[in-house]
C-alpha cells in the first residue's frame, strides 16, 4: 500500500499540546522542525523529543542549526558554533586545518543535537558568498564552489560521525540575489549554463554525499517561470536528472513569501504545498505558524488532503527517503558524551576558531 507523510510542522510552545498531539498523529504529518521559542534546557528539549516520539516514533525532528546567527540552542551547554565564512576563511590560511574543523564542528553539531533527541538540522548552506544578500552572508562558507564544496564535505563527515543526516540548501543557489525570500520574491536572471558552473556546481560534486536537499524561494526565468521548489524542471530534470541527486528534497518554508505566488496568483498554503510535492519535493515544510492557534497548519493539513484524495498519487518512495533520514544509530547521552575523547578533541577545534 502506498503512503505518504510529506508535511512538517512546528509547534508553538515548550511541550506538546492536545492540539500538538492531534496535529502530530494526522496522517499526512512526517516530522516537526523546532524553533528558539521551543527550548528552554537541555532537559525540557528532551523531554520534547521523547514526547514527540511517543506519538509517532517515525517522526522527523529537525532544527535549523548551522552555526552563527542560525542556531536555536545556545545555552545550557550548547557549543556557540561559528559561521560558516570562519571555516573559509581558515581555508585561506590552511586549507587542511579548514577541513578538519569543519568535520570537527559538524561533529559537535550533530552529536550535540543527537543527544537531546533531534534527529537532523538543516545544514550545510551551499550558497555561495556573492556579496550582496544580507539573508545569507557569513553562513555561507565562501565565494569559490570548490572551497564550499570541500568544507561542506568535511562538515557532512562530522555529521555522519555523529549518526546524522544533511541538507544542502538553497538550491541551485541563494547567494547571487539581494533581496531575502522571507519577505521578497527574488529573480535571478543569470542563465543555466552560469547557475550551473557556479552557484549549482557543490550539487553536483556532493551527489554521493548529500542526503537531502532545500531548494530556493528563487525565481530563474531563464529556466523556469516558477520558484526552484516549485519548478519540475529544476527538481527533476535538473537536480534528479541532470546532477543524479537520489536524496530526499524539503521545500524551504510555505509561509515565506516567496512561496506562495505560483505564476503569478497568490496560492492557499495547501495549493503551495500540492505544487511543489507535484513538482519533485518529498516533503513540505510550514513554519511558525503554530504560535496563534495554529489554523494554517490545520489548513495545509487539511486542504492538502482532500488536493492528495482527489489528484495525486501518494507515493511511497518519498516515504522511504524520508525515513532514510532518521538516525540509523545509537548515540551518546549527553554526560557520557562530555567525556568522550573525539568530542572534546572536536571541541577543541572549534574553540580555536
Amino acid at each position: 500500500m502506498s503512503f505518504h507523510c510529506p508535511v512538517i510542522l512546528d509547534i508553538a510552545g515548550l511541550a506538546l499540546s492536545a492540539v500538538d498531539k492531534k496535529r502530530l498523529k494526522h496522517p499526512l504529518t512526517g516530522g516537526v522542525i523546532l524553533f528558539a521559542r521551543n527550548w528552554e534546557s537541555r532537559d525540557q528539549l528532551a523531554a520534547l523529543c521523547t514526547s514527540i516520539k511517543a506519538v509517532r516514533s517515525d517522526l522527523l525532528i529537525c532544527v535549523d542549526h548551522e552555526g552563527g546567527r542560525v542556531q536555536r540552542f545556545k545555552t545550557d551547554g550548547f557549543t556557540h558554533l561559528p559561521p560558516m565564512r570562519d571555516l573559509g576563511k581558515l581555508w585561506l590560511k590552511d586549507p587542511i586545518a579548514a577541513t578538519n574543523a569543519a568535520t570537527a564542528c559538524g561533529y559537535v553539531l550533530g552529536a550535540e543535537l543527537r543527544a537531546c533527541g533531534v534527529d537532523m538540522s538543516f545544514t550545510p548552506v551551499l550558497d555561495l558568498d556573492w556579496g550582496d544578500s544580507g539573508v545569507i552572508g557569513d553562513r555561507a562558507f565562501a565565494a569559490d564552489a570548490r572551497v564550499v564544496t570541500l568544507l561542506a564535505k568535511s562538515l557532512m563527515h562530522g555529521l555522519l560521525l555523529s549518526g546524522m543526516a544533511n541538507c544542502g540548501k538553497h538550491f541551485p543557489g541563494h547567494g547571487f540575489v539581494a533581496a531575502d525570500s522571507h519577505t521578497d520574491i527574488p529573480v535571478d536572471k543569470r542563465s543555466l549554463t552560469a547557475i550551473l558552473k557556479d552557484d549549482a556546481a557543490p550539487y553536483n560534486w556532493l551527489s554521493t554525499t548529500l542526503t537531502s536537499v532545500m531548494p530556493a524561494h528563487i525565481i530563474y526565468p531563464k529556466v523556469d517561470s516558477r520558484p526552484a521548489g516549485f519548478s519540475s524542471k529544476w527538481l527533476n530534470d535538473i537536480l534528479r536528472g541532470k546532477l543524479n541527486f537520489q536524496g530526499a528534497i524539503f521545500s524551504d518554508d510555505l509561509s515565506m513569501a516567496g512561496a506562495r505566488l505560483i505564476d503569478g496568483k497568490e496560492v492557499s498554503y495547501a495549493e503551495a504545498a500540492g505544487v511543489a510535492l507535484a513538482a519533485g519535493c518529498d516533503m513540505v515544510l510550514l513554519c511558525n505558524q503554530s504560535v496563534d492557534g495554529g489554523e494554517a497548519v490545520d489548513e495545509l493539513l487539511d486542504g492538502l488532503q482532500a488536493t492528495l484524495d482527489k489528484a495525486w498519487q501518494a507515493s511511497e518512495v518519498s516515504d522511504q527517503r524520508r525515513l532514510a533520514l532518521l538516525p540509523q544509530a545509537p548515540c551518546a547521552m549527553w554526560d557520557e558524551l562530555m567525556t568522550q575523547p573525539h568530542y572534546v578533541h572536536c571541541l577543541d577545534l572549534v574553540a580555536q576558531l
